[in-house]
């Protein structure tokens, strides 16, 4: 009896050790596989560490060599030399990405990177969207230094820089040869020989008006370089008054002149409907016109067999050849990952990327890709060159497109007659006055 008790207690004990053997076995590659699962956990969370989305919003338009540029060579070549790091460049019209940015920064909503008129980074600064460049990476004033002073005093304000400049531009005078020649008028030196030039161009020719002066708007960036020119201002120099200086006689001067060449059909375009610019320069119907470097571009794509004409700076007045300095900065916003940001900020204001952009027109603001053999060789950039050297950017106001529209305002009812030139520009004086008290 007692050898069988003892019999089956062995046995007993011995599937006990079985299954105790059998557990430990299991728990130990459950323990494995829980170790296995955790470090592809890990890896996977570092993939997705390393693959960084920038978002880029700009202005380009998405059919120009500007944009086939910045998506195919561009973007292509920074993502090579920065592993994991992805690019979404976002297309806008120019309008469009003001007015977007700052519905997004209520929403939180912001890019990393935006491309901006230089005009709007006080206002930008003024909302909170954009860094102080300056004030983030050690290396920002070596990355400063390389670049043109006035394309980057664009993006400074009270003391700091809130971007990059990215490319720079002003305007000239694009004139007609032969209209100028079988009229026997020579190209014009000075305002007053523009304005006369203007009138004596401008006639009816079988029904098919040719105005001398085509303007296509009446804001800041086109009837400054007039203002300035002829020695007016439209702000006191610490921008804090309009009263005195936009409605000065020297602009009230300026704007009766506007307004006779206007009555007299010797000016149009800012009108709807009115011919386009690039067609009706191309056309004759315009015999001069100030614009930017792209004009080059649009009239050899749209009118190749237009060769008649020149270019030259605006005609000196009592205040010099004065052009508006225009051109973009590129700006990280405060919702950025600022460090693959400011990467991509210095590579869009390199060399290799400034004078790919060159090629299709952008002016560098690149030192070193100024001096670039590509770029030295692109004629059409001579005369703009010569013109940014005397060029003033607008003022760096906060409120400047609520100046701006009231400039537009003013010389607008002053040019189809319902209020006289002092009349228009003593009352916007006066609503810019109060604008810029808030």
């Amino acid at each position: 009896m007692k050898n069988s008790v003892s019999k089956l207690m062995i046995l007993v004990l011995s599937l006990m050790l079985c299954f105790l053997s059998v557990g430990c076995s299991n728990s130990d590659k459950i323990s494995d596989a829980d170790s296995e699962n955790k470090q592809l956990d890990n890896n996977k969370e570092k993939n997705n560490k390393e693959k960084i989305k920038l978002v880029f919003w700009h202005h380009y338009n998405e059919q120009s060599n500007e944009n086939k540029t910045l998506m195919n060579i561009i973007i292509p070549k920074f993502e090579k030399e920065n592993p994991g790091v992805k690019i979404e460049a976002v297309s806008h019209d120019w309008a469009d990405l003001h007015n977007k940015a700052l519905v997004a920064a209520t929403a939180n909503n912001l890019p990393d990177v935006m491309r901006v008129d230089s005009a709007w980074i006080p206002e930008f600064v003024d909302v909170g969207i954009l860094q102080p460049l300056d004030q983030k990476f050690d290396d920002f004033n070596d990355v400063r230094k390389g670049l043109l002073d006035g394309p980057m005093n664009t993006a400074k304000v009270d003391g700091h820089y809130y971007g990059l400049g990215l490319n720079t531009n002003t305007k000239i005078m694009f004139y007609n040869t032969k209209l100028l020649t079988d009229n026997d008028v020579e190209m014009p030196k000075t305002l007053d020989d523009f304005f006369k030039a203007a009138e004596k161009v401008s006639q009816n020719n079988n029904g098919q008006p040719i105005w001398g002066y085509g303007e296509p708007a009446l804001s800041g960036w086109n009837i400054l370089p007039l203002i300035w020119s002829n020695g007016g201002e439209i702000l006191n120099e610490d921008c804090t008054i309009a009263t005195g200086f936009l409605d000065s006689e020297l602009n009230i001067e300026l704007l009766e002149k506007l307004v006779e060449l206007y009555k007299n059909a010797y000016m149009t375009g800012f009108n709807s409907g009115d011919i386009p610019m690039t067609d009706g320069f191309a056309q004759g119907r315009y015999a001069m016109i100030f614009d930017g470097p792209w004009k080059y571009a649009e009239l050899r794509g749209g009118h190749s067999d237009f060769t008649d004409y020149a270019t030259t700076t605006m005609p000196k007045g009592k205040g010099g050849s004065i052009q508006v300095l225009g051109g973009e900065d590129i700006s990280i916003t405060s919702e950025a990952n600022v460090d693959y940001a400011w990467k991509f900020v210095k590579f869009m204001t390199s060399e290799f990327a400034q004078v790919e952009m060159g090629k299709v027109g952008q002016i560098p603001v690149n030192k070193t890709a100024l001096n670039n053999e590509e770029i030295t060789s692109i004629k059409d950039f001579t005369v703009f060159l010569e013109a940014i050297k005397s060029s003033r950017p607008r003022p760096a106001i906060s409120d400047w497109s609520k100046v701006d529209q009231l400039i537009n305002d003013a010389f607008t009812v002053a040019m189809i007659g319902n209020k006289s030139p002092e009349e228009a520009l003593k009352e916007a004086a006066q609503d810019i006055d109060k604008l810029l008290e808030k």
